[in-house]
């Protein structure tokens, strides 16, 4: 029987599970970004709350601290990207899986295929834009029994 990895991942988290002869999934491997989660949020906050000195028409401060925040946001979810890009090149590699299921949020599916070696990308199977991050296994699971066979 062939053996399926799914990888579940948003910006931050990277939950790769197995299904196989077991029929059932079975955690591989977690990767995670802690600094995601904590700049992320102090951008935001930061983007969100500021506002330009005497709060007249013409400036553009808090704009461009947002388009900066964001622009910061977005490199590091593509270095994310990269990083699990990467471990599922070289699982493909040592012939750890056959098939490979991607769920990510549009953004994030955008990067990992971008990012995604060439030989993990021609055994994608299936690609979700679901954000799944934290859903249980048995969740997952029902929501994929028709990939998973």
């Amino acid at each position: 029987m062939k053996t399926t990895w799914v990888l579940i991942a948003d910006e931050a988290i990277a939950r790769i599970i197995a299904y196989g002869k077991s029929r059932t999934l079975e955690p591989v491997e977690e990767i995670t970004d802690p600094d995601a989660h904590a700049e992320g949020a102090e951008m935001r906050r930061d983007a969100y709350g500021r506002r330009a000195a005497g709060g007249g028409q013409g400036s553009t401060q808090a704009g461009a601290t947002a388009s900066a925040a964001n622009d910061q946001m977005h490199q590091h979810a593509e270095v994310f990207a990269k990083r699990v890009a990467d471990v599922l090149g070289q699982a493909q590699q040592q012939s750890r899986m056959d098939a490979l299921i991607i769920v990510a949020p549009p953004r994030f599916l955008g990067l990992l295929r971008k990012a995604l070696p060439k030989n993990a990308a021609n055994i994608v199977q299936t690609e979700l834009d679901k954000d799944f991050v934290h859903f249980t296994n048995d969740d997952i699971h029902e929501r994929l029994r028709e990939y998973l066979r």
